[in-house]
């Protein structure tokens, strides 16, 4: 039971589950990332980690305006229409 720590799956569906993720590979980045600068890659990392256009000023030290020609050329490059 699994209230007292048993199992969900049955052991033959675990072990399928298991054969299936190791099978698997990691993602490849999609090629437009290596149209980014050094700079875009750190703004769109802070943007990945939350940040606003604010906080990513202040950690690289540029202006809020900087930060937002960074993320409009990310968008552009990257074919998004926003940075959610």
């Amino acid at each position: 039971m699994i209230a007292t720590g048993g199992s969900l799956f049955a052991p033959s569906v675990t072990r399928r589950l298991i054969e299936e993720f190791s099978r698997r590979t990691a993602p490849t980045p999609p090629p437009q990332l290596d149209e980014l600068t050094v700079r875009e890659l750190e703004v769109l990392r802070l943007v990945a980690r939350g940040l606003t256009n604010g906080e990513i000023a202040a950690t690289l030290v540029v202006s809020e305006h900087t930060v937002k020609t960074h993320v409009a050329h990310l968008l552009r490059k990257l074919g998004l229409r926003d940075h959610t």
